[in-house]
């Protein structure tokens, strides 16, 4: 395996990249802007049309430069107080169907299957983000009985430890 080839295996960022995608790279490891067109003011700060943008991150994304965008909200700021990790027992053979439904719900954010422990019987979770506890109570309530599945539990965020991304070019 040569260098290359290890260092992008490992997500360190490829030394080919050209200035311009270093720059754009730069700009969407922090936060983008909240705008209509967050792409568009991407532009204007490295000096390109917001097509280039958008056509140079599909392109990393298909090489697999980038492997993943993701968006954090910040749920406090938009008016979500309350949080929790769902963990339901969901049978294997029906893990697609009822994934599907749950994650369709308005208040769902994330929505992944893991393998279960021998002590944590739990395959598939879901976070999901209220206006008050209660509010979570009630959504998983709905979320179960809408897939049947009747094994879950609830796991509320108490504290924010960390919510940042990684940072390839300063």
């Amino acid at each position: 395996m040569t260098d290359k080839e290890k260092s992008s295996k490992l997500g360190e960022p490829d030394a080919s990249l050209t200035t311009l995608e270093k720059k754009i790279i730069a700009l969407i490891q922090a936060d983008i802007p909240v705008t209509k067109c967050p792409f568009l003011e991407i532009a204007k700060q490295v000096g390109v049309e917001e097509e280039v943008v958008l056509e140079t991150l599909r392109r990393l994304h298909r090489n697999g430069t980038i492997r993943r965008f993701g968006v954090t909200i910040r749920h406090q700021i938009s008016g979500y107080e309350a949080n929790a990790m769902v963990a339901w027992q969901v049978d294997e053979d029906r893990m697609d169907d009822v994934g599907g439904i749950m994650a369709a719900f308005e208040g769902v954010s994330h929505c992944y299957r893991r393998n279960p422990a021998r002590d944590w019987p739990y395959n598939l979770y879901t976070m999901i983000h209220a206006k008050t506890e209660e509010d979570c109570y009630k959504m998983a309530k709905a979320m179960a009985t809408l897939t049947s599945v009747e094994n879950y539990t609830l796991l509320f965020s108490r504290d924010e430890l960390k919510k940042t991304s990684m940072t390839y070019f300063p």
